[in-house]
């Protein structure tokens, strides 16, 4: 299914990933079909500078990730993922390669309807760098703790 999206001229094609960058919103929404539910919508949510980071790799590698995310927003299974249970229950990455490096994006499976890219990153060797490891890992730790303490403050409500 395509969407045009609205109200800029400067991105009236049909609605794309990369058209979201350009416009520099803070997340990314794809329609969801529910038939019991009728449509909903699930965001994608940046922790620390991992947006930014995706930014800038490669324009063909950022296109082909993006899609990926479309496609986990869709309640669909990306074409080229895996879970990464090292660092966390729930957490998978989504894997692309150019000739230069393998480029990842780490991320929490849905969450009430939120996926959680908790970390992107560009390695040369197999294995995770321990640096993009531990952010990965404290970045979801973070995320836990939110989602905990909103929980907390529902049930005081």
């Amino acid at each position: 299914m395509s969407q045009t999206t609205k109200g800029s001229d400067s991105c009236s094609t049909p609605y794309t990933f990369g058209c979201i960058f350009e416009l520099r919103f803070a997340a990314i929404v794809a329609l969801m079909s529910d038939p019991a539910e009728g449509p909903r919508y699930a965001s994608v949510v940046w922790e620390g500078d991992s947006k930014e980071v995706l930014q800038r790799f490669p324009d063909g590698i950022r296109q082909n990730l993006g899609f990926q995310l479309w496609q986990l927003q869709q309640g669909e299974r990306p074409s080229d993922y895996r879970p990464l249970a090292s660092v966390g229950p729930g957490v998978f990455e989504l894997r692309d390669q150019d000739e230069r490096a393998w480029y990842r994006v780490v991320y929490l499976s849905r969450i009430s309807d939120v996926i959680y890219v908790l970390h992107c990153f560009e390695k040369k060797s197999r294995e995770m760098p321990r640096g993009d490891f531990e952010k990965a890992r404290q970045r979801l730790k973070g995320v836990r703790a939110r989602l905990t303490e909103e929980k907390k403050r529902e049930k005081r409500s």
